[in-house]
């Protein structure tokens, strides 16, 4: 029985593309208590990898995080599987604003301790006790409000390239951070302000308000569906869109434009600029925002250093990292001294 993929990233793509055949990606979440998470994942597994899903799927005793890519064809059966099983049953999907077949190439289904790294230990507050949930016309009006502290929950290279106006955006590299960082800025306001908070699709939102409200904030209120579906809301119902700028996506897009702003710039010549990019040096892959100019003259890389390495004969770069421990780094978000105009 097949419990892994087979294909390599390359062999994939070039079948997705010999295919021609339109591809949907679709992110979601729940809350849940899974006893057997490895049963779980394994018949998740199976079940998708015939529908020839692909994706990043996190699975941990609390629930679940997908975010995957489905062919077209196939999205009526996916989605009778999804409601088949109890907790997943007409939960919610959050289908990407700007399509790409590619977004995804392989099936990853992963047991995770939690399905959000929040590195809580704090297992007093329900996760079940939540904040409000607003659509988009509401959020827009609470956002407005003078008594309203509108806080960004993601991280410093996701708000860097986009967010909402007068969104407080935490300088931080992970999750974790931002809830001290913000409970502890915010102290002398749990009872007379609304703290009202967004993120990419609502998962981490969904475990901070609780969180929050554990807390002691009284006034707890999240953007239901995150940037995603409140771009969704503000297209469908003409309403007016606050979010400048793109929002960051953690596949192989990086990004969905949402406004025409351009808010960010190049780390390495300061040119507006919010295209993020991987270094193409194979033992670093920092993500950094690169202009095209400078993807020219850097050959892709971040630096001269890496430079210098990714021109190397394939076979001496592999020398080079031979007994070398080198970590999936795509979504590696250091900031390096290497880029004079990071944040």
């Amino acid at each position: 029985m097949q419990l892994y993929n087979t294909l390599s990233a390359i062999e994939r793509a070039a079948l997705i593309e010999e295919a021609g055949k339109e591809r949907l990606t679709i992110s979601f979440y729940t809350y849940a208590h899974i006893g057997n998470t490895n049963i779980f994942r394994n018949h998740l597994f199976i079940n998708w990898n015939d529908m020839d899903v692909l994706g990043r799927i996190y699975v941990a005793h609390e629930g679940i995080n997908a975010q995957l890519s489905v062919p077209a064809e196939n999205f009526n059966v996916f989605k009778e599987h999804l409601d088949s099983i109890s907790f997943l049953e007409n939960v919610r999907l959050n289908i990407a604003i700007e399509q790409d077949n590619l977004s995804f190439l392989k099936l990853k289904v992963k047991v995770r301790h939690k399905i959000v790294a929040d590195g809580l230990e704090d297992n007093s507050f329900d996760v079940t006790n939540k904040g409000i949930h607003v659509g988009a016309e509401k959020f827009n009006e609470l956002i407005e409000d003078p008594d309203t502290v509108l806080v960004d929950m993601r991280n410093h290279y996701e708000s860097e390239i986009g967010h909402f106006k007068n969104a407080v955006t935490p300088d931080v590299d992970t999750f974790r951070d931002s809830l001290d960082i913000i409970e502890r800025d915010l102290a002398a306001h749990k009872k007379d302000k609304k703290l009202v908070m967004y993120c990419t699709g609502g998962i981490r939102c969904e475990k901070a308000s609780a969180y929050y409200k554990h807390k002691g904030f009284e006034q707890v209120y999240q953007l239901e569906g995150g940037i995603i579906e409140y771009t969704r809301q503000v297209e469908k119902n003409n309403l007016e869109n606050k979010f400048k700028g793109k929002n960051f996506v953690f596949d192989h897009r990086r990004g969905e434009r949402i406004s025409d702003d351009v808010i960010a710039n190049c780390h390495q010549c300061g040119t507006p600029c919010d295209e993020h990019v991987n270094c193409a040096n194979e033992a670093c892959h920092l993500l950094f925002i690169q202009c095209k100019s400078c993807a020219e003259k850097m050959n892709n890389c971040c630096s001269d250093t890496c430079k210098e390495v990714h021109e190397l004969p394939f076979e001496e770069q592999k020398a080079l990292r031979k007994g070398k421990v080198v970590s999936n780094k795509i979504f590696k978000k250091g900031r390096s001294e290497v880029l004079k105009f990071k944040k």
